[in-house]
């Protein structure tokens, strides 16, 4: 059995009152992500209070922390061993706010530029401690890669929004950082660009994350190397184009990661920003009106700016490309966040996550509505 402290008990005994009254409870840390998802209803449990780097052992590449500790401290303390999360996860911190949490990060399942290289936020999830909606605490999985006999509940949670359950506790495996890195430049058409990243991806170069972008009327690729400094140098010698300054292009990749790239900023009032998730070898979709994308994990990901209106073309222009469309950031005349986010395609698929959901919280007190209208 799990020992409780203080603040595990005091939030405890709220989800036990809210499941016992059917109230329902908008999970919350920094709120950084408050943007996204539909539900603002619901009285808010704050996570901040369980906090803390419960242990780190770097020679094992391996941390756990509480759900409320600040993702900033969490990396902090990797990076003066020269560690990081290798995924790059978004902190989307805004003026006035407070910043991303650990439980947050999970929750929200949100990689950085290097996720199409290095893997998603759950490929590093370990294990998972979390209350349902029974107020039971739970464990799942652990602190090594092999432990997992049957299904692996502790991913299931990232990307959940705090829909199944409230994260208390998580352990995540590490990387040290790469010795070598380099970003190089090129001038191409997005067709030229995709072309390239496909051929670029059949060869033994270490591509860790790339972004195109289409500004001032020109194409630019964007990718960045980081390995072993021999296969680094090899790479650049191979791949051409213009090496840029490491200490420059820095805060470059750290504004693709947290969305304030010019490019982004530009974004019209009444447009939202769409994700399109597709195969990496897709060709140049067919968008609406003028639309330029910023695309990033070598093609697997593509940022369209649009309007509500143009939600059913760019949901079938992805759909015929195989993958899916969904509204990441809702227009700013919009009352709340982005609406339908989550479009499964499929209704037996929404059928199964119905039946997870009332395993797990069969009150529907978490977060109700943050993925679904239904549940």
């Amino acid at each position: 059995m799990v020992r409780m402290d203080l603040a595990l008990a005091q939030i405890t005994e709220r989800v036990r009152a809210a499941a016992a009254d059917h109230t329902p409870l908008r999970i919350r840390g920094g709120g950084t992500k408050d943007f996204h998802g539909q539900s603002r209803h619901g009285e808010v449990l704050d996570t901040r209070s369980l906090m803390g780097i419960v242990s780190y052992e770097p020679s094992e590449l391996v941390v756990t922390a509480r759900a409320g500790t600040p993702l900033a401290e969490l990396e902090a303390t990797l990076a003066a061993q020269g560690q990081c999360l290798p995924f790059e996860p978004p902190h989307f911190q805004q003026a006035g706010a407070e910043g991303a949490t650990v439980g947050g990060m999970v929750a929200a399942g949100l990689s950085g530029p290097a996720r199409a290289s290095v893997g998603a936020v759950r490929d590093f999830i370990l294990g998972t401690q979390i209350l349902n909606g029974r107020a039971e605490l739970l464990v799942f999985g652990g602190q090594v890669m092999k432990n997992v006999a049957g299904y692996d509940v502790s991913r299931l949670m990232a990307g959940a929004w705090g829909t199944l359950g409230l994260l208390t506790e998580i352990s995540l495996k590490v990387l040290p950082n790469a010795p070598g890195e380099a970003t190089l430049r090129f001038e191409r058409s997005q067709a030229d660009a995709l072309a390239q990243l496909h051929a670029w991806g059949g060869q033994p170069l270490p591509l860790n994350a790339s972004c195109w972008v289409h500004d001032a009327g020109v194409g630019t690729l964007y990718v960045r190397l980081r390995g072993a400094m021999a296969a680094v140098e090899a790479a650049c010698r191979t791949m051409g184009g213009e090496r840029m300054d490491n200490a420059v292009v820095a805060a470059d990749w750290t504004a693709c990661r947290e969305q304030t790239l010019p490019w982004f900023a530009a974004r019209p009032a009444d447009h939202g920003l769409w994700r399109l998730s597709v195969p990496a070898t897709a060709p140049v979709l067919a968008l609406p009106g003028a639309a330029q994308p910023l695309v990033e994990w070598h093609g697997a990901l593509r940022w369209v700016q649009a309007p509500l209106s143009a939600g059913d073309a760019l949901r079938e222009a992805a759909r015929a490309a195989g993958g899916s469309a969904m509204l990441f950031v809702a227009p700013q005349d919009l009352e709340y966040g982005a609406r339908g986010q989550l479009d499964l395609g499929s209704k037996a698929l929404e059928q199964i996550h119905a039946r997870i959901k009332q395993s797990f919280d069969p009150a529907g007190i978490f977060n109700p509505g943050r993925l679904s209208p239904h549940w």
